[in-house]
């Protein structure tokens, strides 16, 4: 199981992206594999809201349509203890400037004790987790 953040949503789906090329192989590689995939709400929320405004709003309403109804993508909650983990992370990497969300990432991987996130992010790798590809 990997961990699938923002911006691997976004260079699958934005040509423009500068990580486009290299997402595209990844998910091509994921789904050759038959790999599963996990998300969150909070990530979801994220790449609709940038999708809508780098494509086009019903872009993003058709990709979130998909994703809601995909069999191997497993969209995670946090719970109230997911959340109070995800503030410790934000204040241990507050020099860093990391998003919120991105700490909530952190501690729903913890408890699912997933270690890779496909994710452009150097904050994955920051918090100890291998970034993939």
């Amino acid at each position: 199981m990997i961990f699938v953040d923002t911006g691997a949503f976004l260079a699958r789906h934005i040509e423009a992206d500068e990580h486009h090329e290299a997402g595209v192989r990844g998910w091509r590689r994921l789904a050759a594999k038959g790999e599963p995939c996990s998300t969150s709400n909070f990530v979801l929320d994220e790449a609709f809201t940038l999708l809508a405004r780098r494509a086009e709003y019903s872009f993003a309403v058709e990709r979130a349509r998909s994703m809601y109804a995909s069999q191997v993508l497993t969209i995670l909650r946090p719970t109230q203890d997911d959340e109070l983990v995800s503030i410790d992370f934000f204040e241990k990497f507050a020099d860093q400037e990391v998003s919120f969300t991105d700490c909530v990432s952190f501690a729903l991987m913890l408890r699912t004790r997933m270690r890779r996130a496909f994710s452009f992010d150097r904050h994955f790798r920051h918090a100890g987790f291998e970034v993939w590809p």
